[in-house]
């Protein structure tokens, strides 16, 4: 198989939006509570990040300070913008954006609410400025990149308020995209899951075989009569791919589960002990995490308890060179 070539993604966003936190939480196996030490980002940070063997991610993460932010639509347009797969824009909340989403989202403002200083609102508009400026360079320079856009910092937002600001920014994101192709939005924090579920389909989109990955856990997952199986990339526990035989009421399940264990793996590396196999049991369920292919681990969850232990444990390793033939039989992307 021909060595793929490095995939361009492009994390955009002003200054203190928290791009360098969530790429070093998700690629460099940094604790959310360990990034409150990271400074802004002062230039175009290039970095290649390998994802599931072969796949080699070229990931600029670009200092969001207002003079690189104007530069970047002006004498590096170009060079910044062609090219790209994946456009990542990210906009950081504060307790001053917020209240103004509050408002013109057109409901009540928060209590204690008072009106806000021009900088401030100038500030808040900026956002929507630049990521105007953004789509616009992207719809020149790579119209077929696919695009997300995080509104992040969310765990700032009070519980009842959260669903209204993210609603008032996913349409004027939406809005002021125009008819970029393709554009997904998250409501994204470093402190729980949410961060997860959005990059778990950021690398999706970058792998061309995801629905056969699903297809056959679906028939493993019917073999093993197992409820519900997961495969997770090996260093970031990203979720790639799923099957379940039900429908389930909370859809961050997987996420919450992925966040658990890497904390779960990072802390064991912390004890110099190597995390291999998990396996949790109380009278509802059991749920096995094993090491799967040389870039994956695998989750089954069975309810059903007359399958025993051992059969689930010996249908992931007999299912372990069935999928390896599968990543080899690809035309391209990565590995297993």
């Amino acid at each position: 198989m021909a060595q793929p070539s490095p995939k361009k993604v492009l994390l955009m966003g002003r200054a203190g939006a928290g791009k360098t936190s969530m790429r070093s939480i998700i690629f460099a196996n940094y604790l959310a509570r360990e990034t409150k030490r990271f400074t802004y980002t002062n230039h175009v940070e290039q970095s290649h990040l390998r994802f599931l063997g072969n796949l080699i991610l070229s990931l600029w993460d670009c200092g969001g300070q207002d003079t690189f932010m104007e530069n970047y639509f002006e004498s590096q347009r170009e060079h910044i913008f062609r090219n790209c797969e994946v456009l990542i824009y990210v906009i950081g909340l504060s307790p001053a954006t917020i209240d103004i989403a509050l408002k013109s989202s057109g409901g009540n403002e928060p209590s204690g609410a008072q009106s806000k200083p021009p900088a401030t609102t100038k500030e808040f508009e900026k956002d929507f400025v630049y990521w105007k400026q953004t789509a616009e360079s992207i719809r020149q320079f790579s119209p077929f990149a696919t695009v997300f856009c995080l509104v992040h910092k969310m765990d700032l937002v009070k519980e009842q308020d959260r669903e209204r600001v993210f609603a008032f920014y996913d349409g004027e994101l939406r809005r002021l995209g125009g008819d970029l192709r393709r554009i997904q939005t998250f409501a994204t924090s470093i402190w729980d899951e949410t961060l997860f579920k959005a990059w778990s389909d950021i690398v999706n989109c970058l792998i061309p075989y995801v629905n056969v990955l699903n297809a056959h856990l679906k028939h493993f997952c019917s073999v093993a009569q197992a409820d519900e199986v997961v495969l997770f990339e090996k260093s970031t526990f990203l979720v790639i791919a799923s099957a379940s035989d039900e429908h389930h009421k909370d859809p961050h399940r997987f996420e919450k589960i992925s966040n658990i264990a890497k904390q779960f793996k990072l802390t064991c590396g912390k004890s110099q002990a190597n995390f291999t196999t998990l396996t949790v049991q109380n009278s509802f369920f059991r749920a096995f995490i094993d090491k799967f292919t040389d870039n994956t681990y695998i989750m089954a969850i069975i309810t059903n308890k007359e399958v025993p232990s051992a059969a689930v444990l010996i249908n992931i390793d007999l299912a372990r060179s069935h999928f390896d033939r599968i990543a080899a039989s690809m035309p391209s992307g990565p590995t297993l």
